[in-house]
Order: C-alpha cells, then structure tokens, then sequence
C-alpha cells in the first residue's frame, strides 16, 4: 500500500466518519482511481470507523505544513 497527495486528494471529499467499506463505495462512486481502491482494499478492517485521511496516512499534509500566509492572497 502506498499514497501519493495525489491519491489520497480523492478522499478529501469522503465521508467522514466513515468504514473502509464506506469509503471504498464513496472511491468507487467518485470514479477515483484503481490505486485508491486497491490502497482501501489493503487497510486493517476492524469495523471501526475512520475519523480522517490522517488515519490512514498518517503523513497526510496539513495546512499548518504550508508556509505561506493566507492573508497575503
């Protein structure tokens, strides 16, 4: 299993909270690619639900790992 920005950008819309079947459903109905798919195929299912993308890719960058100032734009 591996995440790009560019995969994980297609959950930032997902359900959240949600199961990994809920958001393997939510990926599939978004017409995300196969590799998101595959990546939520590969996740740990214990019938919990996944509170963010943060919980699946940890290394999921914030807005506070930006350095710019939003008030200059």
């Amino acid at each position: 299993m591996y995440w790009t920005l560019e995969l994980a950008s297609y959950l930032e819309d997902a359900p959240w909270p949600a199961t990994k079947d809920e958001l393997i459903d939510f990926a599939t109905r978004t017409g995300s690619p196969l590799e998101v798919v595959e990546n939520l195929n590969d996740l740990e299912d214990d019938g919990q639900p996944y509170e963010s993308i943060e919980e699946i890719w940890p290394d999921y960058p914030t807005k506070d790992d930006f350095f710019f100032n939003e008030d200059e734009y």
